[in-house]
């Protein structure tokens, strides 16, 4: 099972966009994917339908629920999910200064059988504070979603930093699989300017496949469906059946 974070802490940067329209591209691929949604704001929860879920991931960090207890079937095919509440605010002053806070979740995905799913994907909060580390701390990858704007790039480089830290103190194996360029407005050269300048940094880190601006995109969230659904033919659909194709062809080189 392949365990991406996909994190940004700027806001508006395309990571519950990315997280929720990739686990559906993937699951159309055929792969099994399961989705922890770690932000309180609970985006990709209620994108995907899911009400009533109570304290969902919340219990696994304060009351040391079962995560295998609390995964939900999503109306997606082969997605499941573990759902994020509004309680996650909490969790940052309940767990102050407690030893081994930043590993919570690690322990707990590490009961999860390696062969049910073939993904986890953690949508990340857009903050670097306990919940996100903890999902660096869980992960073996991240998938980081950046929005074509300059002003982007300078949030991108305290992410490296944050993950280079947490890869030399937490997690030895944490490496950065991609850089998404999303919001990406092709009548724009500034827009263009952005993806080469991360090209040019990144090199190969950075996927061809760029998320560009598309109205049916932005519309989706609202009637609780996937891109792929809403609009298959849109964009949004086409860009993110690439992107899905880009991360399994991933799959061989990581063999």
């Amino acid at each position: 099972m392949r365990r991406i974070a996909i994190t940004n802490q700027k806001g508006g940067s395309g990571k519950t966009t990315t997280a929720v329209n990739l686990a559906a591209a993937l699951g159309e691929k055929k792969r099994r994917v399961l989705v922890i949604d770690l932000d309180p704001q609970c985006s990709a929860t209620s994108w995907f339908g899911l009400k009533n879920t109570e304290k969902g991931v919340f219990r696994v960090f304060i009351e040391n629920g079962n995560v295998l207890d609390i995964i939900n079937q999503t109306n997606v095919p082969n997605v499941s999910m573990v759902p994020a509440s509004p309680w996650l605010v909490g969790v940052e002053k309940a767990l102050a200064g407690e030893v081994g806070a930043e590993t919570i979740l690690r322990r707990h995905v590490h009961t999860i059988p390696p062969d049910r799913w073939d993904y986890l994907l953690i949508d990340c909060p857009p903050a670097l504070g306990i919940l996100t580390i903890n999902a660096l701390a869980a992960v073996s990858e991240v998938l980081v979603p950046v929005e074509a704007h300059v002003m982007a790039l300078e949030g991108l480089a305290q992410l490296v930093q944050t993950v280079d830290v947490v890869k030399e103190r937490l997690n030895p194996e944490l490496e950065i699989s991609g850089i998404l360029a999303c919001r990406v407005d092709g009548r724009t050269r500034h827009a263009q300017e952005v993806v080469e300048q991360l090209q040019s940094r990144f090199g190969d880190l950075v996927y061809k496949t760029v998320i560009r601006e598309n109205v049916r995109l932005a519309e989706c969230p609202s009637f609780g469906k996937p891109i792929m659904h809403y609009d298959p033919r849109s964009y949004g659909a086409q860009d993110y059946r690439a992107l899905a194709a880009e991360v399994i062809r991933q799959e061989k080189r990581r063999e």
